[in-house]
């Protein structure tokens, strides 16, 4: 990324650029401690009680959504993750 690039050129008000262009542009830099930075907030809202156990249909009713969206956002999120089903999301999300 162009603006790590900067940073690491010593360039502070080049990649504080970049990184400002990208944030306008939808790009959100994700933070390597949090693994929910990289996912958008209806991603997140999803995620955290998949991984405690909670059902589609009941996040489903919480949010006022279809299940079927819930399964949507909850495939979007494993690649981003790293996980491949809700069974992993426990251990990723400690």
């Amino acid at each position: 990324m162009a603006a790590e690039l900067f940073e690491h050129l010593g360039a502070a008000a080049w990649a504080t650029r970049a990184r400002a262009e990208l944030h306008a542009a939808g790009e959100h830099s994700a933070s390597r401690a949090d693994p929910l930075s990289q996912l958008t907030s209806q991603e997140r809202r999803i995620v955290r009680p998949a991984a405690a156990g909670v059902s589609n249909r009941e996040i489903a009713s919480q949010l006022f959504i279809s299940p079927r969206t819930v399964e949507y956002h909850l495939y979007k999120a494993y690649p981003k993750l790293g996980v491949a089903s809700r069974h992993e999301l426990h251990t990723v999300l400690r």
